[in-house]
């Protein structure tokens, strides 16, 4: 008879020397190549320079990071990092918040749109953010492979012990606990898939914001749900109703519906496929 869960002991690790190369980073490496020919693929078929796809690249990459990991900083251990900030800079010891990336990729796309395309910002949060739930997909998979943010402990036949995780070991030892990365995982997945119809079979780029919004809605509607079953990032999460990642949801979420009923609303654009890119703009 088969066991009735899952012994997780994948090394982090794809090689350890002469350099070390580990499947988190793979993941999300593979997430912006996937991420950058999507968008193109998109910009191509509305007649947007090509410049336009690796400006936007520089800026998403450098937000993401940023972004992550000052949200980490500032919603999860600010007692610890005002203490050590020289520690803020050390990003190789894990600690990156996904509100605070995506709080950085809005700040970094109203620049982009003001300095590069010109053009209203929902533009582009439309586009980008249909590649940005593969990339959410693919990097819950590097939280899995890390053995990291995994869920309560649980009876499900799926459910999956972590033996290489520290914490897994000090809290749950002999206990299977919520594979939470793979319900994430197959969440983002989901509405990558029902974000590449809209756009591609219902032309949903003509409604400005209705993409974005819906990326929202699914990616923060998920994440507040799964967080009920989710273990704690942070002890003082322990004391709290709802978690960090939770409240931090909420106004993603009710962003996300207000861009909805907007985009509802208002006049469908009638926009032009050409189906190339278009001539770069002359330089000033």
């Amino acid at each position: 008879m088969l066991p009735s869960f899952i012994t997780w002991n994948v090394d982090p690790d794809i090689i350890s020397s002469p350099v070390t190369i580990r499947w988190y980073s793979m993941m999300f490496v593979i997430g912006f190549w996937l991420g950058v020919n999507i968008v193109g693929r998109m910009f191509k078929r509305e007649g947007a320079p090509e410049s336009w796809l690796s400006t936007l690249l520089i800026y998403v990459a450098i937000a993401t990071i940023v972004g992550a990991r000052l949200g980490h900083v500032f919603f999860y251990q600010w007692d610890y990092y005002s203490a050590h900030p020289w520690k803020i800079f050390a990003t190789w010891e894990g600690g990156l918040a996904s509100h605070g990336g995506a709080i950085g990729i809005i700040i970094a796309v109203i620049l982009y749109s003001i300095f590069t395309t010109k053009r209203n910002p929902l533009w582009t949060f439309d586009r980008l953010t249909v590649a940005i739930a593969l990339v959410g997909c693919l990097i819950r998979i590097g939280n899995l492979m890390n053995s990291e943010i995994f869920g309560y402990p649980t009876d499900l036949p799926w459910g999956f012990m972590f033996p290489r995780s520290e914490e897994w070991n000090r809290l749950y030892y002999g206990q299977a606990c919520h594979p939470t990365q793979i319900y994430e995982a197959l969440c983002y997945l989901a509405l990558f898939g029902l974000m590449m119809w809209m756009y591609w079979k219902r032309n949903c780029g003509e409604r400005p914001g209705l993409l974005f919004g819906t990326f929202l809605v699914g990616t923060f509607g998920s994440r507040f749900l799964i967080e009920f079953i989710k273990n704690d990032q942070v002890a003082f999460e322990a004391t709290m109703q709802f978690n960090m990642g939770q409240w931090l949801s909420v106004p993603f979420i009710l962003l996300g519906i207000g861009l909805i009923v907007r985009a509802l609303i208002h006049p469908r654009l009638e926009l032009k496929y050409p189906n190339r890119y278009a001539a770069e703009p002359a330089k000033k």
